[in-house]
């Protein structure tokens, strides 16, 4: 059963990954580079600022580093224990797909890290900011799935190490989400209020 699973994620990878042109490979590099994102992670943490007070601001950057370093890590705990090499890393698979990077990365890609920060930031941004944009949740999820997708195209994830780095996200997002709401909602229950003489 495992077997066909894989398999199959691999046959989908050398579909999806052959759908690539040249004239869109400078496009999908830049849009993979975490780099490339900085000013647009900015943007977001400023909106969310600006709807906080200077104490959960605070918490929240707290939170956003607490929860990028526990996706980190348990995507490679991942990576190290199912050891499961990236097609980019096979003999067998190199010649029949395009390798759009300069280099593969790493040899182990079960799940991707790529997939689970940016939908992990997604949730977390996305439903910290629903009240005053309606539809971020939305525009987020797909910005993060296109970034999984991305991994695909250049050749260096199997669609299914970009499924589970994605769910693995969404529940990280999640959780995160709401124990910074929890904690600064306690911070703020046992903060005295000002009294006006």
């Amino acid at each position: 059963m495992i077997d066909q699973i894989l398999q199959l994620d691999t046959e989908v990878f050398i579909y999806l990954n052959s759908l690539g042109t040249p004239t869109w490979d400078p496009f999908w590099l830049a849009y993979t580079s975490k780099f490339n994102w900085i000013p647009f992670y900015a943007v977001l943490l400023y909106l969310i600022s600006r709807q906080m007070q200077l104490k959960g601001i605070g918490i929240t950057l707290v939170m956003v580093a607490l929860m990028i370093l526990v996706t980190d890590q348990v995507t490679n705990l991942f990576k190290d224990g199912f050891v499961r090499l990236r097609p980019c890393h096979l003999a067998e698979l190199i010649d029949g797909m395009r390798l759009v990077k300069a280099t593969c990365g790493g040899r182990y890609g079960f799940f991707s890290g790529h997939a689970s920060n940016t939908m992990a930031a997604a949730f977390f941004i996305g439903l910290t900011l629903k009240k005053r944009f309606k539809y971020m949740l939305y525009f987020l999820i797909i910005w993060a799935l296109l970034m999984g997708y991305s991994r695909i195209y250049i050749g260096v994830h199997y669609p299914l190490d970009v499924v589970l780095g994605t769910l693995f996200g969404v529940i990280t997002g999640t959780f995160f989400y709401k124990l910074n709401g929890f904690l600064i909602d306690k911070f703020n229950a046992n903060t005295p209020k000002k009294t006006v003489a």
